[in-house]
């Protein structure tokens, strides 16, 4: 799928995910943190489109890199969210191939690439607005049962 594909509002439809109000990376109601808005594209991915501030900035005019481990493991757990799986990170291995610059577009992508039982695997990518990808993650999710998450949680 094209960049732009990504882009056209035509081809996404919002995901619906009861996101945690104060959540780092989606929670709307943190106003430090990154509040991330998700979409579902026309081959059943998760995309999410930003532009980060400077203060996620790591080297000079650049996202910092626990920032950009950040976006691609919120990403990809909404790849699991799409499925009606609440899942927690297990293990995570990020590739940083170039630098990702602050206050530029950027795409994020995640998809849900198998599961086996309780386990989840992920894939996800930030892409600069010409399609280059900046970094790439993929990531273990374990299945958890929300209503003993919401009984440990409350």
């Amino acid at each position: 799928m094209t960049v732009k594909a990504l882009t056209d509002p035509a081809r996404l439809t919002p995901l619906a995910h009861g996101a945690l109000n104060r959540c780092f990376g989606c929670g709307l109601e943190n106003k430090s943190g990154l509040r991330l808005r998700f979409f579902v594209d026309g081959d059943q991915q998760i995309v999410c489109h930003t532009r980060l501030p400077r203060r996620f900035e790591g080297p000079p005019g650049h996202v910092h890199g626990g920032i950009i481990a950040t976006l691609l493991d919120e990403t990809m757990s909404k790849a699991n969210r799409q499925h009606g799986i609440t899942a927690m990170t297990r293990q995570m291995e990020v590739e940083y191939l170039r630098p990702v610059p602050l206050q530029q577009p950027l795409t994020i992508k995640a998809r849900r690439v198998s599961n086996q039982g309780c386990r989840n695997f992920c894939e996800a990518e930030i892409l600069d607005p010409s399609g280059i990808v900046l970094a790439r993650g993929k990531a273990l999710f374990i299945a958890v049962d929300r209503d003993k998450l919401a009984q440990v949680l409350a």
